[in-house]
């Protein structure tokens, strides 16, 4: 069975916060978190806590133990762009994107819904 969690909205850039993803996928949870725990970027803290997000969902929602999930899919989209303005030289006006993150983690203890019935 299979449990999620996402944020939207996140003020990272997805380039940025998808080299820290890669890290954690596939991987079991404390593995994961460790991994995380141990990486010093802004993203990190936001995909530790929709991991965590996740792992709850799964222990309270669908009755899954902690210790038998894993990360099974994890990605990183585009969100809204913020678009500011910056002067430049010359007396011109360049624009400056302020680029947000949609965060989506799924943990799941790999067994199958068919299965568990």
């Amino acid at each position: 069975m299979e449990a999620y969690a996402i944020h939207k909205g996140a003020m990272v850039a997805p380039r940025k916060a998808r080299l820290t993803i890669d890290l954690i996928r596939g991987k079991k949870l404390d593995e994961a978190r460790a991994i995380l725990a141990n990486t010093n970027t802004k993203s990190s803290k936001m995909i530790e806590k929709v991991l965590n997000s996740a792992a709850a969902n799964a222990t309270n929602n669908l009755g899954l133990k902690e210790e038998d999930l894993f990360v099974s899919e994890c990605y990183v989209n585009p969100g809204q762009v913020l678009k500011r303005v910056k002067i430049a030289s010359r007396a011109r006006v360049a624009r400056n994107d302020h680029r947000t993150s949609h965060i989506v983690v799924k943990v799941s203890d790999g067994k199958d819904v068919k299965e568990a019935k």
